[in-house]
């Protein structure tokens, strides 16, 4: 089953398994969506490397147990995850406030990571305001009432005007979120600062953002990247906020590049 509670969160998930390499590579959602986000690069890449999927804590499928309250809390039941499945060294892929998850998981248990793939995201977003002012408006009308200003921020005018239904698909993912959850994170999005724990990453990082992101735009995707010792900086043209959904080849590419140049990444290609 999809299904396994780990200290009293039930948490949604699907691995996908693979030959060739043992170390996995776990995707992390972004605020208001669920894994579904990444089924176009779970199925370019599946066979070439393990891949784990989850939905965050009070997002998607997945229950809010006792809360959400702080990116730790993420971090937690991803570290709690990794342990269920016995895995050693992984490599993060986290989007948006997954990319923070990451950054939260390798600043309390770094053994456990090899490398880092953060996209769209950075050290810290937003300011205290803009995140009360959200949080006060979907407390009062609900996530409808943000949701058309998002998927502008979400995804670039030409996926508006051609993938109308796609678009209309994403927005119902966000406007059909658990208010507690979503809310949760938006506090916890609004919390975080790794500014100063982001200096001291030291394992292999891929920074990516999409050029028409309005959410975290590439500008402040670079200074994650700059304060990253070693970091690599990559923009995915024609996107915006989630890449991994608008221009899924190119974001394949950089993940395959990435992972072949980590040591035990070169068995991917003979």
């Amino acid at each position: 089953m999809p299904f396994v509670s780990i200290g009293g969160v039930t948490l949604h998930h699907r691995y996908i398994e693979a030959t060739g390499i043992l170390r996995p590579i776990i995707f992390i959602n972004s605020l208001g969506t669920d894994f579904r986000i990444w089924d176009d690069i779970v199925a370019r890449l599946a066979g070439e490397m393990p891949m784990l999927v989850y939905d965050k804590r009070g997002q998607g499928l997945s229950d809010i147990g006792g809360g959400v309250r702080s990116i730790d809390d993420h971090a937690d039941d991803l570290s709690a995850l990794i342990d269920h499945f016995g895995f050693g060294k992984v490599v993060l892929c986290g989007l948006s406030v997954g990319g923070m998850v990451a950054q939260g998981l390798y600043a309390r248990r770094s053994e456990l990571v090899e490398a880092l793939i953060l996209s769209d995201t950075a050290h810290k977003i937003g300011t205290a305001e803009s995140w009360n002012t959200r949080i006060a408006t979907i407390e009062r009308d609900g996530i409808e009432a943000i949701a058309d200003g998002i998927m502008k921020v979400w995804f670039t005018p030409d996926f508006h005007q051609a993938r109308a239904a796609d678009l209309a698909g994403c927005r119902n993912m966000l406007t059909r979120q658990a208010l507690p959850g979503y809310i949760g994170t938006c506090i916890a999005v609004r919390d975080a600062d790794f500014t100063d724990s982001a200096r001291r990453i030291a394992v292999p990082t891929l920074c990516i953002v999409g050029d028409q992101d309005g959410s975290t735009p590439p500008d402040l995707v670079r200074a994650l990247a700059d304060l990253i010792p070693g970091a690599r900086f990559e923009v995915v043209r024609g996107a915006g906020h989630i890449p991994c959904i608008e221009q899924p080849d190119a974001f394949v590419t950089l993940i395959r590049d990435f992972v072949a140049s980590l040591p035990e990444g070169k068995q991917l290609h003979g």
